[in-house]
C-alpha cells in the first residue's frame, strides 16, 4: 500500500513537471489578457451590412482587435485562447461594454434614417453568464439609448454547444427581451446546421468560404440555395458574408439573398460609414451577364 502511494505521488511529480511549460504560458497569457483590458488595448471597428434589395445599410457588425503581442500575435489567437480560458466571460462582459459605448460615440453624428441593427459576436457558453440573464444587458443598453430589438446577438461556431435543449431555453429567454439571434458561419459544419434547425435565428450569416468566387462553383450555388430554402420556410433572413468581387455579388442578388457583407460593400472602419452596392442591380445584371 506505501508502495503504491509512492508510486502515485511520483507520478504526479512526473505529470507536473511534464506540464509546467504549458502551465506557465497559460499564466503568461492570463497576465497577458488582463493587462491587454486594464489599458483598453484593443481597436474596435464597424463593417456595414447591407440589404442586397435596397441597398441601403440595416446594421453594423462590431468587431474588437486586441493590440498584437508576444503572446497574442494575431486577433484569431486572442479569441481562440479567449474561448478556452476561465476568462471567457469576463472578456466577453468587457468586450460588450466597449462595443456599445463605442458605438454609441459614433452614432452621435451619423446621418441614418432609422435606428441600425447592431450585430455582437458571442460565444454560446457565454449567455449561460448571469451578467446578461440578470438585467445588467438591458441596464447598458439603456445608458446608451439603445433598444434589445437593435441587438443581434452572433453566435459563433468556436464552441461547439452540446445541451441544446438548456441552449433552447436561454435563447427563448433572449429573444422575450428583445435580442435577435444570428448564426454565424453557417454551411461549415455539422455543429453550424443543427444549431440552425434547433433554434431557428433571425439571421443566418453564410461563411465567406461558401461565397468566394461562388458565382464559378455549382457546389456552393447548391449548398447556398438549400440554406435559401430553409430560410424562407422558416422565416430567416440570409447575411452572405465576404462579399469581395462583383460577380459573386451579381449571382447572390439574382439568388435573392437578403443581405450582404463585404470587402466590396464596405470595409470595417472604426468610424460608423454607410455601405454601398458598388453596381446598381439593374446594371450589374446587364453589364455582367
Amino acid at each position: 500500500m506505501k508502495n503504491n502511494r509512492l508510486s502515485n505521488f511520483f507520478n504526479f511529480l512526473v505529470y507536473l513537471n511534464t506540464q509546467k511549460e504549458s502551465l506557465y504560458q497559460d499564466y503568461k497569457k492570463s497576465i497577458e489578457l488582463q493587462e491587454l483590458m486594464q489599458r483598453c488595448k484593443v481597436k474596435t471597428v464597424f463593417q456595414p451590412i447591407l440589404s442586397l434589395e435596397e441597398g441601403s445599410t440595416i446594421g453594423f457588425e462590431i468587431l474588437n482587435r486586441p493590440q498584437s503581442t508576444e503572446l497574442f500575435p494575431t486577433t484569431e489567437a486572442f479569441y481562440e485562447y479567449v474561448g478556452k480560458s476561465n476568462d471567457v466571460f469576463a472578456v466577453e462582459q468587457f468586450l460588450r461594454n466597449l462595443s456599445l459605448e463605442r458605438f454609441s460615440e459614433q452614432f452621435i453624428n451619423f446621418k441614418h434614417h432609422k435606428e441600425p441593427l447592431i450585430f455582437l459576436n458571442i460565444q454560446p457558453q457565454v449567455l449561460a453568464d448571469p451578467a446578461y440573464r440578470t438585467g445588467i444587458t438591458l441596464e447598458l443598453l439603456a445608458k446608451y439609448n439603445l433598444s434589445p430589438n437593435q441587438i443581434v446577438l452572433e453566435l459563433t461556431e468556436k464552441e461547439a454547444v452540446f445541451n441544446y435543449k438548456q441552449f433552447e431555453i436561454m435563447i427563448d429567454h433572449y429573444r422575450k427581451q428583445g435580442f435577435r439571434i444570428a448564426v454565424d458561419d453557417a454551411g461549415t459544419g455539422y455543429n453550424s446546421l443543427q444549431t440552425l434547425v434547433r433554434i431557428k435565428p433571425e439571421f443566418i450569416k453564410l461563411d465567406k468560404s461558401l461565397i468566394r468566387e461562388i458565382n464559378g462553383h455549382p457546389e456552393k450555388q447548391h449548398l447556398v440555395e438549400l440554406l435559401m430554402d430553409f430560410a424562407i420556410q422558416s422565416n430567416t433572413k440570409v447575411i452572405a458574408e465576404g462579399i469581395e468581387a462583383a460577380p459573386e455579388l451579381k449571382f447572390l442578388i439574382n439568388l435573392g439573398v437578403h443581405m450582404g457583407q463585404g470587402y466590396a460593400l464596405g470595409k470595417p472602419e472604426p468610424e460608423l460609414v454607410n455601405g454601398r452596392i458598388p453596381i446598381s442591380n439593374t446594371i450589374l445584371q446587364t453589364q455582367l451577364a
